[in-house]
């Protein structure tokens, strides 16, 4: 099944490189007119910030007047080991040098920020999360492996989070009902029907495109 397309046109984006450490992070900043909030995606293992998943999704931020940075945390080097790709806490560093790089931007320092997290990234957004206290508004993850992040980083963390699982990933829904249940924040586990993990079936990504915008507009506008 073909991924869908973007509901509007993309507008012109910045490309950007973050410095961090040795090595650079590069992304894909775009800003529609007037955002409500910045939300910065971190892209699981053997992904990039060119998945069309993820593009879908930040398109639809975008047509919610949602700014965007699609990044890649891992150099190609890196995300080609195994090791590297589920280094939950290099992924984390890098997450954290990227949102404190965009907090010093002219543009972007006094908007609400937010972490759509995939996969292994979903884990590196709620360490993120839960080392900024507080300071990050609202956590998406889709089809991510929260339990990654480790019982006392989900425990410490106060964004509100919605976890977003196929219904037909019964692995997946498992550790993430058993990451909920460390953490103490305002939370939701979604279920999305009929979605297998990369949520190909028609119509899956859309509503995970929908319940995410819905979810970062109620918590930037707090």
């Amino acid at each position: 099944m073909t991924t869908p397309q973007p509901m509007h046109a993309r507008q012109p984006g910045q490309l950007v490189h973050i410095p961090q450490g040795d090595v650079f992070i590069e992304g894909m900043l775009e800003l529609p007119q007037s955002p409500a909030g910045l939300v910065l995606f971190a892209h699981g293992s053997g992904s990039s910030r060119h998945s069309p998943r993820n593009n879908y999704v930040a398109s639809v931020l975008r047509a919610a007047g949602i700014g965007t940075l699609l990044m890649d945390l891992l150099t190609p080097g890196e995300d080609s080991n195994h090791e590297t790709r589920f280094d939950i806490p290099l992924l984390t560093r890098r997450l954290l040098a990227a949102t404190a790089w965009i907090k010093e931007r002219a543009d972007c320092h006094n908007l609400p920020l937010g972490y759509f997290g995939a996969s292994t990234g979903a884990a590196a957004a709620l360490q993120a999360a839960a080392k900024l206290d507080g300071k990050i508004a609202a956590v998406v993850s889709r089809g991510g492996r929260p339990d990654l992040a480790g019982a006392d980083s989900l425990a410490e963390v106060t964004s509100p989070t919605l976890l977003l699982v196929g219904g037909e990933d019964d692995v997946v829904i498992d550790l993430n009902q058993r990451a909920a249940a460390h953490m103490r924040c305002t939370q939701r586990l979604a279920i999305i029907p009929g979605a297998t993990h990369l949520f190909e079936e028609p119509g899956t990504l859309e509503e995970v495109s929908r319940q995410a915008a819905a979810w970062f507009e109620r918590y930037f506008t707090l």
